[in-house]
């Protein structure tokens, strides 16, 4: 059925990068249409980053109570319930979900439920869901449809016994034990949130470290706390001969010739993602592509003109922030706003305990690239906020330039070290030198100052340590 309504952009996908596209779009007058296969918000919202911090801040709040003798508080009698703890998760996501219909609503933004399908350039098919059947005229498409996680071959994903994120976040049981495979952020914070709650986990990673794309030194770091936790961390390893029985999940954990034979309640694939482009294009539409995701140029245009692609399906970093970002100035760019930029430059977080921020570049890639840097770092023990916070581990380190000064790269672990990095974000957008940073005064007594502090000791400088 054909839409009497000719838009000047419709955006396939409701996620970060989808619906900030078309509430910019709206916010710059344009005729604009939305179509999700879901509920708006996309996997972020509803299944990744918004009810995972959820469970997380249920975790925290946990263990804390667990520790409160260290602050002179007794609680008697500590209990949870995991089904409480994942609805509270989903009704988070619920509220968010209600937040972004609001935006439409306010923005003109015409939402659509179904798979959006581009036949030819200048016209979108609903082919599934509520809406299906469906034709949108359009000006122009921008495709958001981002990631979804990837699976192994021949192992089903049952929701039980082996579980994605997705599955994860909606468990109707507590799993006793569980082999999370995978120790980049998705595999790291589940591995916490478990832990906390009593399950036995097993981290496995196929790399040397855990969080393999941060610095060395906050790997380290959040390895040894998650030893002291109980979270059983194994790097270099790999998982064979998976075999799914009726109450469990056995494997062998293979590292260079040794071989552990392993048996677990459930597993969690936490290793990476797949473009999402399942019934995005018909037979007769051929975009460049490379390896599964859309390829764009810097205006964010794809191979044919007038459609245009932001966020997870134009390939890494796969974060949401990055998406927003992406599909804001695709959208300013294709209505001649301001001209486009590609992304460079951005934080990247974790939010297990303890947390981990980074921005920039690590010393391992410094070292590649044969850059001559200098290292400031600051312990959080240093940290008098942090000591009366009860909360000493992990320390701010940044990365400079030897001969100007530039920061190259900052990386946090500890107590909210993704609300420090800010900071840095700021700093490096504005080409602010180490120096600067050092002879900013932060207020004290706050975790704040740490960012001060360590770029104080590149220069030999700093007071409390």
């Amino acid at each position: 059925m054909a839409n009497t309504t000719k838009y000047d952009l419709v955006v396939i996908g409701g996620g970060p990068a989808g619906y900030a596209a078309a509430i910019r779009a709206g916010q710059l007058g344009k005729k604009v249409a939305c179509v999700e296969q879901e509920r708006p918000g996309g996997t972020c919202l509803n299944w990744g980053c918004i009810p995972s911090k959820a469970l997380l801040k249920s975790a925290e709040l946990y263990s804390k109570i667990q520790h409160c003798d260290d602050f002179g508080i007794s609680v008697k009698g500590v209990d949870y319930d995991f089904s409480k703890i994942i609805g509270r998760s989903r009704g988070v996501a619920d509220t968010m979900a209600k937040g972004i219909a609001f935006l439409f609503k306010k923005n003109k933004v015409d939402h659509f439920t179904g798979v959006g399908t581009i036949n030819v350039p200048g016209m979108v098919e609903i082919t599934d869901g509520p809406d299906k059947g469906k034709i949108l005229p359009t000006e122009k498409i921008l495709i958001a449809t981002g990631c979804k996680p990837r699976r192994l071959p021949d192992l089903e994903v049952d929701g039980e016994r082996v579980m994605t994120s997705r599955q994860a976040l909606e468990m109707k049981k507590q799993p006793k034990s569980i082999v999370i495979v995978g120790a980049g952020a998705i595999g790291a914070e589940f591995a916490y949130f478990l832990n906390a709650f009593g399950t036995k986990v097993t981290l496995v990673e196929m790399l040397d470290q855990v969080l393999p794309i941060e610095d060395h030194e906050t790997a380290a770091v959040v390895a040894k706390e998650f030893k002291k936790q109980g979270i059983d961390c194994r790097v270099s390893t790999a998982v064979e001969n998976i075999k799914v029985a009726a109450k469990n999940v056995k494997m062998d954990l293979v590292k260079g010739d040794q071989k552990e034979s392993i048996t677990a309640d459930s597993i969690l694939l936490a290793i990476g993602v797949n473009a999402n482009t399942e019934g995005l294009f018909s037979p007769r539409m051929k975009l460049d592509l490379h390896r599964g995701y859309v390829k764009v140029d810097d205006n964010y245009e794809s191979s044919v003109k007038g459609i245009y692609a932001a966020g997870d399906i134009i390939g890494p970093p796969w974060l949401a922030h990055v998406a927003t970002y992406e599909a804001v100035q695709a959208v300013q760019g294709m209505f001649g706003h301001s001209k486009p930029k590609r992304v460079k430059l951005f934080p990247g977080c974790t939010y297990c305990l303890p947390q981990v921020a980074s921005i920039g570049k690590t010393e391992k890639k410094l070292k590649e690239e044969g850059v001559a840097y200098k290292v400031g770092k600051f312990p959080f023990q240093a940290s008098g906020k942090a000591v009366a916070s009860n909360q000493p581990e992990g320390f701010v380190k940044i990365l400079v330039d030897e001969k100007y000064g530039e920061i190259l790269g900052a990386h946090i672990v500890g107590a909210d070290a993704t609300e420090l990095i800010g900071e840095y974000c700021l700093g490096m957008q504005l080409e602010t030198t180490v120096e600067e940073i050092h002879h900013t005064i932060h207020a004290h007594p706050t975790l704040s100052e740490a960012t001060m502090e360590a770029a104080a000791t590149v220069f030999g400088e700093a007071i409390h340590i």
